[in-house]
């Protein structure tokens, strides 16, 4: 397996394959191709001979913050450490455009994915109306290196 920059054509082949990554949630308007146009560098997919089993889409911000708008492994990539991968590529990225730490947010419902960053070393903090009136969050920060991750 192979991680690198993604393209448009990588974006192209995960909204294809849209079902593979997220099943029955409908994710595809947060898959925002000025992402790839503008941060391609911080944009990354882990690819075999049959496709794409893995990608983040992520960006540094002016303030040093490594920001991972999403990542996903695709159905039969899950639970092969592919996401730790996924995230550490992303990690040596950022640090390379400047970053000195992660940032990644989900809704409060999404146990897998606190559990996820947990697992990675992540700090969790629930925000109310972070994403607008209502719209409670959870936002994760970790410093940089990467590093190991937590057991």
């Amino acid at each position: 397996m192979r991680i690198a920059s993604a393209d448009m054509a990588d974006i192209h082949q995960v909204l294809d394959d849209h079902h593979r990554y997220w099943g029955e949630r409908d994710l595809r308007s947060l898959h925002l191709r000025a992402l790839v146009q503008e941060f391609g560098s911080t944009c990354l997919v882990a690819r075999t001979e049959d496709g794409i089993h893995g990608y983040v889409l992520g960006f540094v911000t002016p303030a040093g913050t490594g920001y991972v708008h999403l990542i996903a492994t695709r159905d039969d990539a899950r639970g092969t450490g592919l996401g730790r991968r996924l995230y550490a590529a992303f990690a040596e990225a950022a640090l390379r455009h400047g970053a000195r730490q992660l940032k990644a947010i989900t809704s409060p419902g999404n146990t897998g994915s606190i559990a996820f960053h947990r697992r990675l070393g992540f700090d969790a903090e629930t925000v109310e109306d972070y994403d607008g009136p209502g719209r409670t969050m959870v936002v994760f920060h970790r410093p940089l290196p990467f590093g190991t991750a937590q057991p």
